[in-house]
C-alpha cells in the first residue's frame, strides 16, 4: 500500500479546480450512488481507506483532501472566507458536479463534519444524506466549552489567535503538536500503523498555515454564520445521522439535544470507539452510512 492513497488497485486520481486558485487532490473508486467522504484534523482523505474500500461495492466514493490539507491546494489567508466552512463547503459541492454529481450523500469526520454540516445547510438540493463523526455545530461546540474542562480542547484557543505566534509555536515542533492529538484521541494505536502515522504528520507539518487559518475561521466567521443560521431557523432537511463519543458526559451538554434542534430527521448514537472512528470501527461506519443512506 502507498500510504498516501485508497489501497484500491481500480480507485483513480483527480486535480479539480473548485475555485480561482484552488485546486483539490481527490480518489474515486467504485460505482453507484455518490458518496463523498471528507476527512478530519490531523489526517488526510487517506482515513477514509477501510470504508471507502467497503462501500465502493455499492457506491461511487469521493474521498478528497480539504482545501488547506494534504496534497490539495493552499491558499494563503488573505481574508476570513479564505477557510471558511461555507467556502470549504462549495468546493465539495463544486467537486461532486465536476465528476458528475449534482446531488450526493455526505459524510464528514471532526473538520470535515464541519465542512460537511455547512454544505447541508447551503446546499439542500446537493446533499441527500449526511453523516457527522464526533463533532458539535461550531456554535454549539464553543458555547459547550467553559472552565477547566475547556482545557481538552487547548488547540482551538491557540489557532483562533491572530496570524504569527499560533504558526510559529505549531511550526517549532510541529511532529509532537501533531503527533499528539494521534496518540490522545486513539483508544486502539494500532488502528494507525506506523506508515500512515508518518503520512499524516507529514502532511500536516507541510499545512501548518493553512490548518491553522481553517481553525480560525471557526473562532470567527464560522460561529457568525452558525448563528445567523439558528435565529433564520434553518434546520438540516435530509435524514441525518451522527456518531459521538460520550463528550457532552465530560463537558456536560446533552448532544442530543443540540443536534435535534438542527436536525428534524436524527439518528443519534454515542460510540464507545476513539475519536478516529473511521479507522478504529470501520464496519461500524460503513453500517450507519449504509443505514443512512437507504432512509
Amino acid at each position: 500500500m502507498t500510504p498516501s492513497t485508497i489501497p484500491d488497485s481500480t480507485s483513480t486520481e483527480h486535480r479539480v479546480r473548485v475555485d480561482d486558485d484552488v485546486t483539490l487532490n481527490v480518489r474515486v473508486t467504485g460505482t453507484g450512488s455518490p458518496l463523498v467522504l471528507l476527512h478530519g484534523f490531523p489526517q488526510t482523505h487517506l482515513m477514509w481507506r477501510h470504508v471507502a474500500a467497503d462501500l465502493a461495492a455499492d457506491h461511487t466514493v469521493i474521498c478528497p483532501d480539504l482545501r488547506g490539507y494534504g496534497a490539495s491546494d493552499k491558499p494563503a489567508e488573505s481574508g476570513p472566507d479564505v477557510y471558511s466552512k461555507r467556502t470549504m463547503a462549495r468546493d465539495v459541492v463544486r467537486l461532486a458536479a465536476a465528476l458528475g454529481h449534482d446531488s450526493f450523500a455526505l459524510a464528514g469526520h471532526d473538520r470535515g463534519a464541519l465542512v460537511a454540516f455547512r454544505a447541508a445547510l447551503d446546499h439542500p438540493t446537493a446533499v441527500r444524506r449526511a453523516l457527522f463523526l464526533d463533532v458539535l455545530p461550531t456554535l454549539d461546540m464553543w458555547e459547550a466549552l467553559h472552565g477547566t474542562s475547556a482545557a481538552l480542547a487547548f488547540h482551538l484557543y491557540l489557532m483562533a489567535q491572530p496570524p504569527g505566534l499560533p504558526e510559529q509555536m505549531i511550526q517549532a515542533c510541529a511532529d509532537a503538536f501533531f503527533a499528539h492529538f494521534l496518540d490522545a484521541w486513539t483508544n486502539d494505536p494500532a488502528a494507525i500503523p506506523a506508515e500512515v502515522r508518518a503520512h499524516y504528520l507529514a502532511a500536516c507539518a507541510a499545512a501548518v498555515p493553512s490548518i491553522v487559518a481553517d481553525y480560525r475561521a471557526s473562532a470567527g466567521v464560522d460561529v457568525d454564520h452558525d448563528r445567523a443560521d439558528r435565529q433564520a431557523g434553518r434546520r438540516l432537511a435530509m435524514p441525518v445521522t451522527v456518531l459521538q463519543q460520550d463528550w457532552g458526559a465530560a463537558l456536560g451538554y446533552d448532544a442530543r439535544g443540540l443536534w435535534s434542534a438542527w436536525a428534524g430527521d436524527l439518528r443519534h448514537r454515542t460510540v464507545s470507539c476513539g475519536h478516529f472512528m473511521a479507522e478504529e470501527d470501520p464496519q461500524l461506519i460503513t453500517d450507519e452510512i449504509r443505514a443512512l443512506t437507504a432512509r
